[in-house]
């Protein structure tokens, strides 16, 4: 049973990690840091580069996962990936496609169901 709420962080982006991976995501990096926070996991999907925030969550008594990705979450995760793509940029592995993903595991670990929103937000 996961217990604490960085358990359960961890369960559910490790869950998303293998969900993305079996419809052929290539995993870039996962909990990429800089100053203001982090992506849970940026992938490729075929071309495109993908920023997913994940939610996990074990019931709806607060509302779905889904509802705390909020206006300021995705205003970070745009400065975030913004930062990634600049440093990407100095590497030379420039990316012109990219988008953002929200993966939602939502129950147990014996018990959960997945859902999958690509291009979950824009800016």
């Amino acid at each position: 049973m996961v217990k604490s709420t960085t358990d359960k962080g961890k369960w559910g982006e490790s869950v998303a990690r293998e969900y993305l991976e079996k419809k052929n995501y290539k995993i870039i990096s996962t909990n990429w840091r800089a100053e203001r926070g982090d992506i849970d996991i940026i992938a490729l999907d075929k071309s495109c580069l993908v920023f997913v925030e994940v939610k996990s969550g074990y019931t709806e008594k607060f509302g779905p996962p889904e509802l705390r990705i909020t206006q300021g979450k995705k205003r970070q995760l745009f400065k975030l990936a913004s930062l990634f793509l600049e440093k990407m940029q100095n590497a030379e592995m420039k990316n012109d496609s990219y988008r953002f993903d929200a993966v939602i595991v939502d129950g147990y670990p014996n018990n959960f169901k997945i859902r999958h929103y690509e291009n979950a937000f824009y800016f």
